[in-house]
């Protein structure tokens, strides 16, 4: 049986002023269907460059990338993307945000009203239905990041990508969206990849996390298995020894990657 997605010995490289920058080297990786996986690693790792390869953003320079054993070798509705910026379009309401990318992927397929539906019963999903008449300017940042996620997930895409989706947010709103998307991530299944610098995050969320080691032609130094029972509760987990022991990995991963940068300085 075939991965569901694979990264096929990837590389990267990008050239300016006759000058080439080997940012990925031999990524190799597959990810299951409905699995939550988080990239983590130092700065300047290429966890963006390999999420932009993924979405198609960005071409590969060596390797493949296989969707179902299909190359993604350009952007695609099957893979969207939540950055950390929400990108709403200022002077539209929340509803024609998601509407946007509803009737981009929809149109021919569904009616009017049931692309209606469908744009409401997502934003009721990330419980902004409330606020679809509401401008970017007149809601929180938590909730634009909320309608963002909506709009992603309203292309029904196969795999869903965050780009440190909540590295902008206070403490309170970001453990509520982390909360939030473990829910949404029971109810529908999707395949979820997420960026972040966030331990906690990572070993909350996710099944697996890739650690990334340090740039330039950075690769995956480890991936690790986060075994822990879902549906998972934040206040439980701060005791459990399967979550301490992930935590303890992924930190001491990083702190050994932070010394080698520093003994190269």
């Amino acid at each position: 049986m075939s991965a569901y997605l694979k990264l096929d010995y990837i590389g990267k490289s990008f050239s300016r002023g006759g000058k080439v920058s080997e940012v990925l080297r031999d990524i190799r990786l597959t990810i299951d269907e409905g699995e939550f996986v988080s990239i983590i690693g130092h700065s300047g790792c290429g966890k963006s460059t390999l999420l932009n390869l993924v979405a198609g953003l960005t071409p590969v320079s060596s390797g493949a990338v296989l969707l179902e054993n299909r190359e993604v070798n350009a952007p695609g509705p099957d893979r969207a993307v939540v950055f950390q910026n929400h990108s709403l379009l200022p002077w539209l309401s929340v509803y024609d945000n998601v509407a946007l990318a509803v009737t981009k992927v929809f149109r021919g397929r569904k009616s009017k009203a049931e692309r209606h539906a469908w744009i409401m019963e997502n934003l009721d999903l990330v419980q902004m239905a409330h606020a679809a008449d509401k401008r970017p300017g007149e809601i929180s940042g938590g909730m634009k990041q909320r309608v963002g996620i909506a709009r992603a997930l309203a292309m029904e895409p196969k795999i869903l990508l965050l780009d440190e989706p909540f590295g902008a947010l206070d403490a309170l709103t970001r453990a509520h969206l982390q909360d939030q998307m473990m829910d949404i991530h029971a109810r529908l299944g999707n395949t979820m990849i997420m960026i972040t610098h966030d331990v906690d995050e990572a070993v909350l969320l996710s099944d697996r996390i890739v650690m990334m080691t340090n740039g330039p032609a950075a690769t995956i130094g480890e991936v690790l298995e986060v075994p822990l029972p879902r549906p998972r509760e934040r206040l439980a987990l701060a005791s459990d020894r399967t979550y301490l022991r992930c935590r303890e990995a992924v930190l001491k991963f990083l702190y050994e990657r932070h010394r080698f940068v520093e003994a190269a300085a």
